[in-house]
């Protein structure tokens, strides 16, 4: 640890710091400081501002521009909160978030778990991410596979928290480490939905355009003979009847996966455009999902 109290750290110290704060407040004056923080955000960084429009323009073209313009300003807010709802996640009072969540579908998992089949949560970049594991941790053993950060502090931080949260971690890249973890009956929760332009990857249509995805979640069911649960999570602050967040867990996917790659990886695109349709505002439109590809010729992100 002492290689983090080099003065290029501080600054990151200083945000933790801010943030653990925040972790401490009453949820609704957290919810309350994300939502100003997110406005303010959509002033501050143009550039993923510009990207957030162009996506929901490609994603949403029956929508008016006054309307793409609403929802950027809804999704800023969300990224806001977002840092609350990881905050929350990491040092908050587990009595009190548990407190505040909700399960829909919880048969789908008590069935996957009778069955006894290794089991993936095909999860999905949402705002809330950060609280599912949250959510399930006292049911079951399970495994985050997350982005490693660029800033060690930050990375170092983000595996302890969430190690001690709500269970394992494990590098993106580690595919044998994933497989070895489902055969030992450990859950996996894989988030495949952000631009991917590696070798591997194919385009696959996404709300309409191609865009540079994933299709590692049918090799890694295929090798691990898991079955797969699409699982989100949403946040309500506005609705005293499920303020809160909610954990989406969705039914397995049947005859997954399949003879052809391409089609699994589609299926699980539209399955994600299902999800993004409940609460558009929530989902991350600030990552270059269609980075690569082009429209008329033209490259998407200018």
């Amino acid at each position: 640890m002492t290689q983090f109290l080099h003065p290029k750290y501080w600054p990151s110290w200083f945000g933790i710091g801010l943030l653990w704060l925040a972790s401490q407040l009453p949820w609704r004056w957290q919810m309350f400081l994300g939502g100003f923080i997110g406005r303010l955000l959509f002033y501050a960084i143009p550039k993923r501002r510009a990207v957030c429009l162009t996506n929901l323009s490609i994603a949403f073209p029956d929508k008016t521009s006054k309307e793409i313009e609403a929802i950027t300003k809804a999704h800023f807010e969300s990224l806001g909160k977002g840092l609350f709802d990881a905050a929350f996640s990491w040092w908050g009072d587990v009595k009190k978030l548990l407190a505040l969540s909700h399960i829909n579908g919880i048969e789908h998992l008590e069935s996957a778990l009778n069955s006894r089949r290794p089991i993936i949560f095909l999860s999905s970049h949402f705002t809330s991410l950060e609280v599912s594991g949250s959510i399930l941790a006292d049911r079951l053993d399970s495994c985050f596979v997350f982005r490693p950060h660029k800033n060690k502090l930050l990375n170092h931080l983000s595996i302890q928290r969430r190690e001690a949260r709500f269970g394992k971690t494990i590098s993106k890249d580690n595919i044998r480490g994933m497989i070895k973890m489902l055969k030992q009956g450990t859950a996996v929760w894989y988030a495949p939905d952000q631009k991917f332009k590696r070798k591997n990857h194919l385009m696959v249509p996404f709300f309409g355009v191609e865009a540079p995805t994933n299709p590692a979640t049918s090799r890694l069911a295929k090798l691990a003979d898991a079955v797969v649960i699409p699982i989100y999570c949403t946040r309500c602050d506005t609705d005293a009847s499920s303020l809160g967040y909610t954990l989406h867990i969705m039914p397995p996917l049947e005859n997954f996966p399949s003879e052809d790659i391409n089609d699994d990886t589609l299926l699980i695109n539209k399955i994600i455009e299902q999800q993004i349709q409940t609460h558009i505002e929530q989902y991350l439109w600030t990552h270059k999902r269609y980075k690569g590809a082009q429209i008329n010729g033209k490259s998407i992100y200018q």
